[in-house]
C-alpha cells in the first residue's frame, strides 16, 4: 500500500523501448503484474508479462451504451481511457471464500489455506480509479470493523498510475475533482508523451518503494520541458471531458426531489440489469452464501458481489422493500450521489463514466441529475 513521503518524490524519463525494464523490475521483486490487455474487443485488466500484452496503438470510443476499440495512428501503450473492469476485481474480488469447515468425527474443524497472498503490481491505474480505491480504503478499512481480506490485498499491492492525456466520451472526473492527474495514492505515476517523433514516459515516484524501482530502471532526469509537456497533455484531457456534473448542493437537490417525475422516466428505460453496479469501481454491495458438499462433510461460506438492482437484495420477510425498477434506480443514484455523503462523508462517484458506457440503454446519471436541477431552475 503506497505511503506518501516527500523524501521519496523523484521524477525521471524512460523511453518506450525501456518500458520492458520496468516490468522486469516489478517481476524481479516478486510481483504478479496486472495491467490492461485486450479481450473480447474491450480493454480488461489481467496478468501481463511483456509490453506486447498491452493495448498498443488502441484507443476507445465511448458514449451512452456504446464502447468500441479503434486503431490509433500512434503506438501508444495507454491511449485507451477505461474499460469495463475496475481494480476492485483484485482488491475486493467478486467471489471470495470467507470460511470453510470440514467434518471430523462429531465436530467441524476450520480448514486453513496456509498459503500467503501473492503480491500484485497494478499497472495503469487512472486518477479516478485511485480515488475509487481511496473510497474503498475508507469504507473497508476505516472504523472498528475493517475487512481483513481487503486489508491483506491492499498491503500486498503496488500501484503504478497512468495520468490521462485523453478524455473519454463519458468521462467527468474533472467535475468530481478526481482527475485526470494522479495526485496521491500511487507508488509510481506515468505520463505518456508523444512529441516530434519522440515517445517516452515522464515517471514520478510517490513512495519509497516507487523511488527504489525508478532508480533500478534505465532513465534520465526529467527537465522542465518534460514536465511542462506532460502538464499540457493532462490539461488537454481535462478540457475535453465527455460529460459534466454540477456537484454544487447535489446531495440536497436529490434528497428534496425524492418524488420527482424524472425517476419514472428513467424507470421506463432501466432494465434493472445491474450493469452499472458491476462496472462501478466504488460499489461494494455483497451477499453471503453458505454451501455444503453433497454428503455434508464440508461447508463453506462465500462472499459474492451483489447489486441493489436485484429484487432479492432488499428482500426481508414479507417481500422486497424496493419492488419496482423505479425505486431501485433511485436508490442507486441517490446513494451514489447523495446518501453516500451522509454515510461516509464523500460522494460515491469518481466520474469514470463506466455506468453510462455499459448501460445497455445508455441511461446517463449526469443527464438525470442535470434534468432534476434544471426543473428547479425553471420553477
Amino acid at each position: 500500500m503506497p505511503e506518501s513521503n516527500d523524501k521519496s518524490t523523484r521524477s525521471g524519463v524512460i523511453k518506450t523501448d525501456g518500458f520492458e525494464h520496468l516490468l522486469e523490475a516489478l517481476a524481479g521483486r516478486g510481483y504478479e503484474i496486472i495491467g490492461p490487455t485486450v479481450k473480447d474487443g474491450a480493454v480488461t485488466y489481467d496478468t501481463i508479462t511483456a509490453v506486447h500484452d498491452l493495448p498498443i496503438g488502441l484507443i476507445d470510443r465511448q458514449d451512452g451504451g456504446t464502447y468500441r476499440l479503434l486503431q490509433n495512428d500512434q503506438k501508444t501503450l495507454f491511449g485507451y481511457v477505461v474499460g469495463q473492469d475496475s481494480w476492485k476485481k483484485f482488491l475486493y474480488p467478486p467471489k471470495h471464500k470467507m470460511l470453510e469447515l470440514a467434518r471430523r468425527d462429531k465436530t467441524f474443524n476450520t480448514v486453513r489455506d496456509g498459503g500467503k497472498p501473492g503480491k500484485l503490481a497494478l499497472l495503469g491505474v487512472r486518477a479516478c480509479e485511485l480515488q475509487a480505491i481511496a473510497v474503498h480504503d475508507k469504507i473497508l478499512l476505516g472504523g472498528p470493523y475493517a475487512d481483513p481480506d481487503y486489508r491483506t490485498n491492499r498491503e500486498n499491492s503496488l500501484i503504478i498510475a497512468v495520468n490521462c492525456t485523453r478524455a473519454g466520451g463519458t468521462c467527468f472526473c474533472v467535475s468530481m475533482g478526481t482527475g485526470p492527474k494522479a495526485k496521491s495514492g500511487f507508488d509510481l505515476a506515468l505520463t505518456e508523451i508523444i512529441e516530434n517523433g519522440s515517445h517516452y514516459f515522464l515517471v514520478e515516484s510517490g513512495s519509497d518503494m516507487g523511488a527504489e524501482i525508478l532508480s533500478e530502471i534505465s532513465s534520465r532526469e526529467a527537465d522542465e520541458h518534460d514536465i511542462r509537456t506532460a502538464e499540457l497533455a493532462i490539461a488537454t484531457a481535462a478540457a475535453n471531458m465527455g460529460r459534466n456534473l454540477d456537484t454544487n448542493g447535489l446531495k440536497e437537490l436529490l434528497q428534496r426531489n425524492f418524488d420527482h417525475p424524472r425517476w419514472d422516466q428513467a424507470a421506463v428505460r432501466c432494465l434493472s440489469c445491474g450493469n452499472c453496479t458491476m462496472v462501478c469501481p466504488t460499489c461494494f454491495c455483497m451477499t453471503i452464501e453458505d454451501a455444503t458438499d453433497i454428503d455434508s462433510q464440508i461447508a463453506a461460506r462465500w462472499r459474492k458481489w451483489d447489486s441493489c438492482f436485484t429484487l432479492d437484495f432488499s428482500y426481508i420477510h414479507g417481500g422486497s422493500i424496493r419492488a419496482s425498477g423505479k425505486s431501485r434506480y433511485r436508490q442507486w443514484l441517490m446513494h451514489k450521489l447523495a446518501n453516500w455523503v451522509d454515510q461516509f462523508g464523500m460522494i460515491g462517484c469518481v466520474g469514470c463514466g463506466r455506468c453510462i458506457t455499459w448501460c445497455p440503454v445508455g441511461i446517463d446519471l449526469t443527464e438525470e441529475a442535470g434534468a432534476i436541477r434544471a426543473s428547479e431552475i425553471g420553477k
